[in-house]
């Protein structure tokens, strides 16, 4: 493993990554800063952060980068463009691919066309930023090799003439957290939101965490840390979850028909606080 991935980060299940970062393929020097950053999960960015006429360098400096120690995602370009096949030849001998995140994902047989052009096991996450991505979500969901389901808010936004508010957005976010307990994947990935930081970034998070996603892409390396705390359980939800399961264990009685599903949510809660290393902090 290379010396300037986040271990912690490194060592962290893709399915249970909160923050999800964008490095632009443009310059090789965004690879490396984005990879010792606190985000779960770092994906190198050959569709939009890069113009059509430097695409074909973009994807040879990814492919050295993930050749030569680095480990990370890639988001290729759309199906329908004509970057995509040679996107996949390139990446489907690269050492260091954890996984693709396909742009524009409108139809569940773009991604299994894509994990068949990848090294088998490959996952693929669909990136749904159109309103017929949206309506396709569930069969995307189930699609094989789909691994998890992510919002293109921006683009999304621009399809159907949806404003940034919580409420415009809410259908397409609710659509995209059933698809993928349907298809009986991780939570989705929130897209991100440009610009922010500090309190701000904290109450976006807010929104996510109530739709049901569990994760948040993001654009500067700065935004990871607030992503990773807006998207963990809260202190009071730890302490909770801990009480809640040393009075299970030392022989609590079943009260009522609710006990289970708390149960059920203070061993969710005491999982990923310890896959997130929360106990302590």
């Amino acid at each position: 493993m290379a010396p300037f991935r986040n271990s912690r980060a490194a060592a962290l299940p893709a399915k249970l990554s909160r923050s999800w970062l964008l490095a632009s393929a443009a310059d090789e020097a965004n690879f490396a800063p984005a990879l010792a950053s606190e985000a779960d999960s770092v994906v190198f960015d050959m569709e939009d952060a890069v113009p059509a006429g430097g695409k074909a360098e973009a994807r040879e400096r990814v492919v050295e980068a993930l050749s030569t120690g680095m480990t990370a995602w890639v988001r290729v370009n759309g199906i329908e463009t004509d970057y995509w096949a040679d996107d996949l030849a390139a990446l489907s001998k690269a050492p260091g691919l954890r996984g693709v995140m396909l742009a524009m994902t409108e139809k569940p047989e773009q991604v299994t066309h894509t994990a068949m052009r990848l090294q088998a096991g490959t996952p693929v996450l669909a990136l749904v930023e159109s309103a017929l991505g949206i309506e396709n979500a569930t069969a995307i969901a189930s699609a094989p090799g789909t691994f998890r389901l992510a919002f293109g808010v921006g683009d999304f936004r621009r399809d159907t003439g949806a404003s940034d508010d919580p409420m415009a957005l809410a259908y397409a976010r609710s659509k995209l957290v059933v698809a993928s307990r349907v298809g009986q994947l991780p939570g989705p990935i929130d897209g991100p939101t440009v610009g922010a930081l500090g309190e701000k970034l904290l109450e976006a998070c807010k929104v996510t965490q109530s739709m049901g996603m569990t994760g948040k892409l993001c654009l500067m390396p700065e935004a990871t840390d607030f992503i990773n705390q807006g998207l963990s359980p809260s202190e009071s939800e730890i302490t909770w979850a801990h009480e809640l399961l040393e009075a299970h264990a030392a022989g609590a009685v079943v009260g009522d028909g609710s006990y289970l599903p708390r149960l059920a949510r203070a061993q969710k809660i005491s999982s990923l606080a310890d896959s997130y290393g929360l106990w302590n902090a």
